[in-house]
């Protein structure tokens, strides 16, 4: 029994799939391409164990193409051309099917190594499907993300992780063996963290090292029988997130000590230091916007410091910019502003663009009023106009309310002398 349960338990076919229905259900996306066999190149996006591989597998036995893999750890540029060779010479001049080079963690490609596959990908010698934990916006090259649709993948959901539990106790073939009951599951799953496979691998542990054939998984056993067994830091699993959440949380509280011990944790446990920097440049704004409108930029030059320089003497970059948004006054109003103005247009869907701030690039538009009675700011005291700039549906709603700090009051105080008889500031 030296193959981990995760991998027995691995479906073969579409149906024994388990979780992303908006992806392969009944009106999934994914659905009549792999019915019909039609495979455009893709790249799966999302957290570890949510059936990335298992999915490029299926895919490709569903619509009977050769298969190829690689990853993106062990692999380069060779490697890569070798397989397309292969994949050219197996695809054969009379088959419209070409083959399916799979790539694991194709964020951990280099430049180079991915615009080896461009060609491939544009001629269609190969279908490309790419799985990886991180943005593909950051970490895929612009050429060929746009030859790829990316799907998103989510983490497992309560039902889809103890139906796993169940399939396991009724069909592994050494497991099913045993009599187990699960009578409490909070634990196990809060522990799995969304992770299919993580979830596998401690209820593998948790029935293997127990004597007895008779088990019931209670709470209590699990806490019991995992807390000798805790990893130092899996970066991609459960500590990944529960690490980068506490030093999230740590810089949003004000609290410089606590982000440096997290980022300490994160670095010493080898986390991609890149993955660090976007988290802080989305803190800059998330958290503290225009209370400190240098944050951002500080968190951006972090991020492209981090980019040239790498590891070890990044750890004194991440550490400068973390001091300093912990140490930064903090305002979420730019996050809640744009949050509520998008619940307003997904509320009230496309509103006309009011005809005084239409562009009129024709004579056409001109004769319909396109841009009529417009008042350029900068012909007026103070360069402000007060005109309506919202459909008249949603006029006077006020999205943006200023945070209580230094640059946000001087805001407030500006939009109060302008807007005094449109919004509430």
């Amino acid at each position: 029994m030296n193959e981990p349960l995760a991998e027995r338990l691995r479906p073969k076919t579409l149906h024994d799939y388990v979780s992303q229905q908006h992806l392969v259900g009944e009106q999934g996306a994914l659905t009549n391409q792999i019915k019909q066999g039609v495979i455009a190149s893709m790249i799966f996006w999302g957290p570890p164990g949510t059936g990335k591989t298992t999915l490029a597998n299926i895919i490709a036995e569903e619509s009977k193409r050769p298969f190829y893999t690689l990853s993106a750890i062990n692999s380069g540029v060779k490697d890569v051309r070798e397989v397309i060779e292969k994949a050219k010479q197996s695809g054969g001049l009379f088959t419209t099917k070409n083959p399916i080079l799979f790539i694991d963690e194709i964020h951990r490609f280099s430049k180079s190594q991915q615009d080896s596959l461009l060609q491939a990908v544009e001629k269609g010698w190969i279908t490309l499907i790419g799985a990886t934990t991180e943005n593909p916006s950051f970490e895929v090259i612009p050429a060929l993300l746009s030859r790829c649709q990316v799907y998103v993948l989510n983490s497992f959901d309560k039902k889809d992780l103890e139906l796993l539990l169940k399939r396991a106790i009724n069909k592994d073939e050494f497991i099913s063996k045993k009599k187990i009951t699960l009578k409490e599951t909070d634990v196990l799953l809060r522990l799995s963290g969304g992770d299919a496979r993580k979830l596998l691998n401690i209820f593998e542990l948790l029935v293997t090292t127990e004597p007895s054939d008779k088990i019931t998984i209670t709470n209590d056993f699990v806490l019991q029988k995992v807390q000798n067994n805790t990893v130092r830091y899996d970066k991609t699993g459960e500590q990944h997130y529960d690490i980068i959440s506490a030093f999230i949380k740590s810089i949003r509280g004000s609290d410089p000590n606590a982000a440096v011990y997290w980022l300490a944790r994160m670095i010493e446990g080898g986390e991609d230091l890149k993955f660090i920097a976007r988290r802080l440049v989305i803190l800059a704004s998330e958290d503290i916007g225009n209370a400190n409108p240098t944050a951002l930029m500080v968190a951006n030059n972090t991020f492209q410091a981090v980019t040239v320089i790498g590891h070890p003497e990044s750890r004194i970059i991440l550490s400068q910019c973390a001091t300093y948004l912990a140490c930064s006054p903090k305002s979420n109003a730019a996050y809640k502003a744009i949050n509520a103005a998008i619940q307003t247009v997904r509320e009230t869907g496309d509103l006309p663009v009011p005809l005084e701030i239409r562009n009129a690039p024709t004579k056409l538009m001109k004769e319909l009023g396109y841009g009529d009675n417009y008042k350029y700011a900068h012909d007026y005291g103070n360069n402000f106009s007060a005109m309506e700039f919202l459909p008249k549906e949603i006029d006077n709603t006020t999205f943006y309310e200023p945070g209580n700090n230094k640059w946000e009051n001087a805001q407030r105080e500006f939009l109060k002398q302008r807007w005094k008889d449109k919004y509430r500031y």
